[in-house]
């Protein structure tokens, strides 16, 4: 026997099913939905399985609390006459459910009149500014922006959370002759720095002259005193004045010696130029030495005669 469900019994199961069907509402969360009731708001669903009285309510908007980004583009021309767009990031919310009712019956466009508080702030303010203030005052433009927009929007139920000028691009012509300044600057700073590399480079090369300079001139004076000192020291071993052994003798002495030692040099290191002597210096080195062993011929006599006077003990 066959179990057919009769006819009279399938309508009505239909029938129940679709207005559970058209009832049944699930709102995703971080959403609201507003009710109406013949055209007339009613109330709010909240997140979650909600029920509607079927052909006699209907949602009639569905609102996102999450936070949503507007970008407004915006052309305007600063103080010193330059023309740039400037973009806009706006990033607004609806705070809460009672805050959707504001934000959907008293606007009909939101992000069009948000577009619109955005154009009118910022061609306020970008025009009071010249191009390159624009590019250092953008989180000032930005503030501003939110401060007023801000203001405007709370009572329609819309907070905004930040606004941020993303972008300030002038004209074609513009960036390329910011650029071409720029590279000019930038070629000028590194001429600058090259010019003052070179000048540092010179002033420690005289610096370091300088101070071999005054080495050198200190080893020498240390050279020559050394020699002066030996000079003195030889002069004072040698002189005898009892046997008549000045001091201007032994100059004569050294300066024979030197000129010995100077001839012997001569000629081992390359060209030898001869120099004629002055006349009469070897001369008196001939006095000189004949003055030394006279007076050393006479000091020899001296000690034998010493020597014969002296008795001998017995």
């Amino acid at each position: 026997m066959e179990n057919n469900i009769p006819l009279e019994y399938i309508i009505p199961i239909l029938a129940v099913l679709a207005v559970i069907a058209l009832s049944v509402r699930l709102i995703p969360h971080r959403h609201v939905a507003l009710v109406e009731r013949f055209g007339k708001f009613t109330r709010t669903l909240e997140p979650g399985l909600n029920f509607l009285i079927p052909f006699v309510e209907k949602i009639s908007h569905k609102q996102s609390l999450r936070v949503q980004q507007l970008n407004v583009q915006i052309e305007t021309k600063t103080a010193d006459n330059v023309f740039v767009i400037a973009r806009v990031s706006v990033q607004y919310f609806v705070e809460s459910a009672d805050a959707a009712y504001n934000a959907f019956y008293q606007l009909d466009d939101p992000e069009e009149q948000i577009t619109s508080y955005v154009f009118d702030v910022v061609r306020a303010q970008i025009p009071r500014q010249t191009l390159d203030n624009v590019f250092d005052n953008k989180d000032d433009i930005s503030n501003v922006v939110m401060e007023q927009l801000q203001d405007a929007m709370e009572e329609f139920g819309f907070r905004i959370r930040n606004t941020l000028v993303t972008d300030i691009e002038p004209n074609e012509d513009v960036k390329r002759s910011m650029n071409r300044i720029n590279a000019a600057q930038r070629e000028r700073r590194a001429a600058e720095h090259e010019a003052e590399a070179e000048r540092i480079k010179i002033v420690k090369i005289a610096e370091a002259h300088k101070e071999s300079k005054i080495l050198a001139g200190q080893g020498v004076a240390g050279q020559r005193k050394a020699i002066a000192e030996g000079l003195r020291e030889s002069i004072d071993l040698v002189v005898d004045e009892k046997n008549g052994i000045g001091a201007e003798h032994v100059v004569y002495l050294l300066t024979f010696t030197n000129y010995v030692d100077a001839l012997e040099s001569i000629g081992k290191e390359g060209t030898v130029i001869m120099v004629p002597q002055p006349t009469g210096q070897l001369d008196q080195m001939d006095e000189f030495r004949n003055s030394i062993i006279s007076a050393s011929a006479v000091n020899n006599a001296s000690l034998k005669g010493q020597q014969r006077s002296t008795p001998v003990s017995e």
